[in-house]
């Protein structure tokens, strides 16, 4: 191979243009801090689509909460059974709640995630009255 051959098989950088200037330019000062400039020259970084990593992480704190709110169950369904309430009233009692934060949690995830999207009326709604109603059953349930 000869020397020419060699010499215009690698890699080339491009031509620099002339309207840019070099990196190694002087910075302009940056103002104090809470300064309205400061605020301006912010980048807006509304056009990155994260909702998928969000429902990631959203979900693998659901899934962390359900096991809590699990052992929290049979927590309160053995406290019930302790009072003198019949077994299954209190184990019902007890999933009511896991029902009840269950729903709570939800909504307060999907509202972290993206709260225009999920705090609609048509999402937000029926996890609310789900809480509710699991909240009134398991305080009936868990009377003698």
């Amino acid at each position: 191979m000869t020397q020419q051959a060699k010499d215009n098989a690698g890699f080339a950088l491009p031509a620099p243009v002339e309207g840019q200037q070099a990196p190694a330019a002087a910075a302009p000062a940056t103002p104090a801090a809470g300064t309205p400039e400061t605020v301006e020259s912010l980048p807006v970084t509304t056009d990155v689509d994260t909702s998928s990593r969000d429902a990631l992480i959203g979900g693998g704190v659901l899934l962390v909460l359900f096991i809590a709110f699990f052992f929290a169950k049979n927590a309160y369904a053995n406290t019930l059974v302790a009072k003198r309430i019949q077994p299954g009233k209190a184990n019902a009692a007890g999933w009511w709640l896991f029902i009840f934060l269950a729903s709570l949690s939800t909504g307060v995830v999907l509202a972290a995630i993206n709260a225009p999207k999920f705090m609609a009326p048509l999402i937000i709604g029926p996890l609310t009255l789900i809480g509710l109603i699991a909240l009134v059953l398991m305080l009936l349930s868990s009377r003698k």
